[in-house]
């Protein structure tokens, strides 16, 4: 299994980045794990007090579990992914079976951020976009998507997320093997890593 790790800042566009390097790629021989399923269980927590968790800090990621799932995916057996609800700032009782596949893309924020994480891809993709153009699809994704006000999700950005981004997204950056700029324009890096899937699918073959 060839894992591959791909993060950026909140709304820098990693599912744009995963959908292109996926594209006419066979389904059944890549699958795609999000660190937004492994949110910790906050069900102990009322949804107010739930809203207020700092979701931008590793502590709020069950990196054990994600971890232990990607061991398990590797050694070829089958894992029962949790179901995030971001309307409830929480798991669901809801799990996905997920089964091994040729090539595992795993995406999130804080992803590389984690030590014991980290060994587990063998390409490392970093995608960076411009602060404003992130603000913006947060803003949107959080007040379209999420429930949240545009006050509620100005002053989250400005208290949590970009001190967050810049204490240990950004410096994560450092462990990429590749970079890429979120941009209409870039597109060697994208095809870099499809070259690299095709041979990777070739050889299982």
């Amino acid at each position: 299994m060839l894992i591959i790790g791909i993060a950026g800042g909140t709304g820098c566009g990693k599912t744009t980045v995963v959908n292109q390097i996926i594209e006419k790629l066979p389904n059944q021989e890549v699958g795609v794990l999000s660190q937004d399923s492994y949110y910790n269980d906050l069900s102990h927590l009322s949804l107010e007090n739930r809203r207020k968790t700092n979701f931008d800090h590793p502590s709020s990621i069950d990196f054990s579990l994600l971890v232990t799932h990607l061991k398990l995916l590797k050694s070829g057996r089958s894992i029962e992914q949790p179901e995030y609800s971001f309307l409830e700032c929480n798991r669901t009782n809801n799990t996905f079976t997920k089964h091994p596949t040729k090539v595992l893309i795993v995406e999130g924020i804080l992803i590389m951020s984690n030590p014991e994480l980290r060994p587990l891809f063998d390409i490392k993709i970093f995608v960076h976009a411009d602060t404003d153009e992130r603000l913006i699809r947060r803003l949107k994704r959080d007040i379209n998507e999420r429930g949240w006000n545009l006050d509620e999700t100005l002053e989250k950005y400005q208290t949590v997320i970009k001190p967050m981004h810049n204490q240990f997204i950004e410096p994560a950056k450092e462990f990429a093997d590749i970079i890429i700029p979120n941009n209409t324009y870039n597109t060697v890096a994208v095809e870099i890593v499809k070259s690299i899937i095709n041979e990777k699918l070739a050889e299982s073959s």
